[in-house]
């Protein structure tokens, strides 16, 4: 669902913005405005960005290879992030440059000064279809989230990051409007260069926030507490399982959940008998939680003393470490030295 619905709001936004690059770039040449400028490197970077988050979700579809035994689902995020870096550079920047540059040298917009006033309108209105697709979109798969949680936690990136850009989009367009209008009443192009500063610090944000989100999501994310929760009852919802020793999850990639486990199991009579009970956990999990596709179970049987040692199993089957055998055998080695002393 959410990889459906982000790659419609991909879609729509790509179709406005390529729209509106197009008509802000007219009302540059025919305006000199720099607000105009920079709002058309914005909309080339954000049909640029819609571009890379398709080509993002097409590539991690490939099946895994021997190289990538888990296939290739996080590239998702690594063109999410790349989206962050566009963004900060080719928007951001881009624009805090052309308005130092304006500000070095102001000039009111002089010609066809109803164009670009004109364009914004129409810009903003095309936006706004683009922002309300991403909206629905979000709203199928956000449940009752908070929309900072949302694009916070989401795991699929491409609807917060659209979600992101149209906001921003929406936002940079009423500075445009502002520094635009306050231009061509006032006769001041220092407006002009002020809106521009405007939109260029508000990129900046907007790409440091996605950086920041998308970085997390590159490191590898765990499950959210609840379906963590979701998870330890249906491993231990039944005979095959006493408890869970310890366990840990990790997306790779938004619709794809490892889950790797050490399950305290019950004494067996015979290896098809665990394979069974394993089996019927496994079918659990993924019943409970349907995005777990790869779990690794280990069968192992708990004691309390294993426990305390920090092994989480049995003493007879705890493999002993290093950092375990050295201390008795320094204790051995100073008997004997004792004792021929």
């Amino acid at each position: 669902m959410s990889a459906n619905g982000g790659t419609r709001a991909i879609v729509a936004a790509l179709l406005a913005n390529v729209g509106i690059a197009v008509t802000k770039f007219i009302a540059f040449l025919l305006t000199g405005s720099s607000s105009m400028l920079a709002e058309s490197i914005h909309s080339v970077a954000d049909s640029g960005n819609q571009g890379l988050l398709l080509l993002g979700g097409r590539r991690a579809k490939r099946e895994a290879t021997p190289q990538h035994p888990f296939g290739y689902g996080r590239e998702r995020y690594v063109y999410a992030f790349i989206v962050a870096i566009v963004l900060f550079s080719v928007g951001g920047l881009f624009a805090l440059y052309e308005a130092w540059h304006k500000a070095a040298d102001p000039h009111p917009i002089e010609s066809w000064q109803w164009v670009p006033v004109v364009v914004l309108v129409a810009a903003i209105v095309m936006e706004s279809f683009s922002f309300r697709t991403a909206i629905v979109e979000s709203n199928l798969i956000r449940g009752n989230q908070s929309w900072v949680r949302f694009i916070r936690r989401s795991k699929a990136p491409e609807l917060p990051v659209v979600l992101l850009e149209d906001f921003g989009a929406l936002v940079g367009l009423v500075f445009a409007l502002f520094g635009v209008g306050m231009t061509l009443i006032t006769g001041n192009g220092m407006w002009d260069a002020a809106g521009t500063a405007m939109i260029g610090v508000l990129l900046v944000v907007i790409a440091v926030t996605l950086a920041i989100e998308t970085k997390s999501l590159l490191l590898g994310e765990g499950a959210e507490p609840t379906d963590v929760a979701t998870i330890e009852r249906a491993v231990t919802d039944g005979p095959e399982v006493e408890r869970i020793i310890h366990m840990k999850t990790l997306y790779l990639g938004p619709e794809e959940l490892l889950v790797a486990a050490k399950i305290a199991v019950p004494a067996c009579e015979s290896a098809e008998e665990l394979a069974r009970g394993i089996n019927a956990v496994e079918a659990r999990i993924r019943a409970a939680v349907p995005v777990a596709r790869v779990i690794y179970l280990e069968p192992d049987i708990w004691s309390a003393t294993a426990q305390r040692a920090g092994t989480g199993a049995a003493a007879q089957t705890a493999v002993a470490t290093p950092e375990a055998v050295a201390p008795q055998s320094a204790v051995a080695g100073a008997d004997e030295s004792h004792a021929g002393g």
